[in-house]
């Protein structure tokens, strides 16, 4: 590797909007995110399926199901 052309790679702290940190390495010291894998929630169970057009009820009813 070439000398005096990388940045640093030091220790790093990311925080989520939840406050939820996660302690890290990179580039950047300091990172601020609004989602994280403690809130989100595909992560956490809460998703929710949108069926806003009903097109299961639709399929439901047309196929007997």
């Amino acid at each position: 590797m070439k000398k005096e052309i990388h940045p640093e790679y030091t220790d790093a702290e990311i925080s989520c909007a939840c406050g939820h940190v996660v302690k890290t390495r990179s580039t950047v010291k300091k990172m601020h995110v609004n989602l994280c894998s403690a809130c989100h929630p595909f992560f956490t169970g809460t998703a929710k399926m949108l069926d806003t057009e009903g097109r299961v009820d639709r399929f439901r009813k047309r196929y007997g199901k």
